[in-house]
């Protein structure tokens, strides 16, 4: 190995380090200037105070509006993952007539303008005459979820050992059987992996909600109103503190979920005696 190569190598870990920090810095200052006791995000502090987290507890309209994003990012995660999972075993375990070009259409809000998939969403709703909702906003959130629902769990259901379904239909159980029985509890991490990447999208996403919310703001639509006016600005960083901790919390949880059920797994595929 030559002693550029072992030198570039040498530097891996300091880049590695200096792309985090790149990426993650300015998050890091979130929580710092959600204590400041001045109205401005500045730098040396004013002053360290729990204020604008006491004006949070007061604010209905926020309250509404973070509980619209709850409805909303269940809701579309479940719907998301429900229809992942029809359509990634259909995937990965039948042949049939066009199941790339449904592929790739399924991928496509990957690929495509966030906001021409909102403003070709708003048409939609308008022309079948349904009124701008929770609802609506919902629909269009399973369409952006659902790619990514399908890559965790395509990736889930290529991941285990088949056989095992087909030892449970010889063992004369049926297909639904075999499918509650043998492959939910194999997927379960993935199904996990699912609902959480899916609501997370949902509860973070802006462009959608914009064009199909109607009289009731998800919580980024609200966010986006507060920007306005720069005295709501301390508010705005206590709140983006609290979703930062409850995203860490909820990554936290659904990985600890993760690795029980691999090692549950593990064990139950261990032969006894």
């Amino acid at each position: 190995m030559s002693r550029v190569r072992i030198a570039l190598i040498g530097w891996l870990p300091a880049y590695a380090v200096l792309y985090v920090l790149f990426l993650y810095g300015p998050v890091l200052l979130l929580p710092l200037f959600s204590l400041n006791d001045a109205a401005t995000p500045t730098l040396p502090l004013a002053g360290w105070t729990f204020k604008w987290y006491a004006q949070l507890a007061g604010n209905r309209e926020m309250i509404n509006a973070a509980w619209n994003s709850l409805q909303v990012g269940a809701a579309a995660a479940l719907l998301s993952t429900i229809l992942g999972i029809c359509g990634a075993r259909a995937i990965t375990r039948y042949q049939f007539v066009g199941k790339r070009p449904m592929s790739a259409l399924i991928m496509a809000p990957l690929v495509l303008p966030e906001i021409i998939v909102a403003i070709s969403l708003l048409l939609v709703m308008l022309a079948l005459g349904l009124s701008l909702s929770l609802v609506t906003v919902t629909l269009g959130h399973v369409l952006i979820c659902l790619p990514y629902s399908m890559v965790v769990l395509i990736s889930g259901f290529e991941g285990f050992d088949r056989s095992l379904e087909e030892a449970s239909t010889d063992l004369g159980e049926t297909a639904p059987g075999t499918f509650r029985r043998v492959t939910l509890p194999l997927v379960a991490p993935a199904i996990s992996a699912s609902l959480l990447v899916s609501f997370t999208i949902s509860f973070d996403e802006f462009i959608v909600a914009f064009f199909l919310s109607g009289s009731d703001p998800t919580l980024p639509i609200y966010i986006w109103g507060q920007l306005r006016f720069a005295s709501r600005l301390p508010s705005v960083l206590a709140l983006g503190t609290i979703m930062l901790i409850g995203s860490f919390v909820l990554i936290t949880i659904a990985e600890l979920l993760r690795r029980r059920a691999v090692r549950r797994t593990r064990i139950e595929g261990i032969p006894h005696g």
